[in-house]
């Protein structure tokens, strides 16, 4: 698969794009290998339980805390790789040029919408730090899951300021 400027067929990413966007890939596939861990844990967990009365202790605190860090891995690959859910029903009959203003638009959005997601969860992992919140099950510090959720989230910002950037740059064109 070609990568390509985001909203349309186009030259690749310049060299700060690529690296934004291998540095998303290899995040996604990290979110991926979490999930994959997931399901092997999960079904240890549910087969022990069946068959031997011995589920996986804290299963379900695992894949809670493994999941939230997990899905914010995907959010800012798919925004650079242009997957993002768009309903272009209403902009179908417009100009490229406005289109392309109206994607900038949303990009924007998504990058003020990543960095306003990592800050606050950054702030609630410190909160929940300074109270000493544990899981129920493990006895695991809760805020270390939240703070490996910011990581993803910043990317996504990233993500949506770079292809504001070069959105705009079309629109303006």
């Amino acid at each position: 698969m070609q990568e390509s400027e985001p909203g349309g067929p186009g030259p690749a990413y310049g060299p700060s794009g690529r690296a934004l966007l291998a540095a998303s890939k290899y995040l996604a596939v990290a979110g991926g290998l979490v999930f994959v861990g997931i399901v092997a844990m999960s079904i240890a967990s549910i087969t022990g339980r069946k068959l031997f009365s011995a589920p996986v202790p804290g299963d379900v605190e695992l894949l809670q805390m493994c999941a939230a860090f997990a899905a914010s891995c995907f959010f800012a690959y798919c925004h650079l790789i242009g997957g993002d859910v768009k309903v272009d029903f209403f902009t179908h009959n417009l100009s490229p040029r406005r289109v392309s203003a109206l994607d900038a638009f949303g990009s924007l959005l998504v990058g003020l919408f990543g960095a306003l997601i990592a800050w606050r969860t950054g702030v609630g992992a410190l909160a929940v730090k300074d109270v000493g919140e544990t899981s129920a099950i493990l006895g695991w510090p809760v805020w270390i899951a939240q703070a490996l959720m910011v990581p993803g989230f910043l990317m996504l910002a990233a993500a949506g300021f770079y292809t504001f950037g070069i959105r705009l740059r079309r629109a303006l064109r």
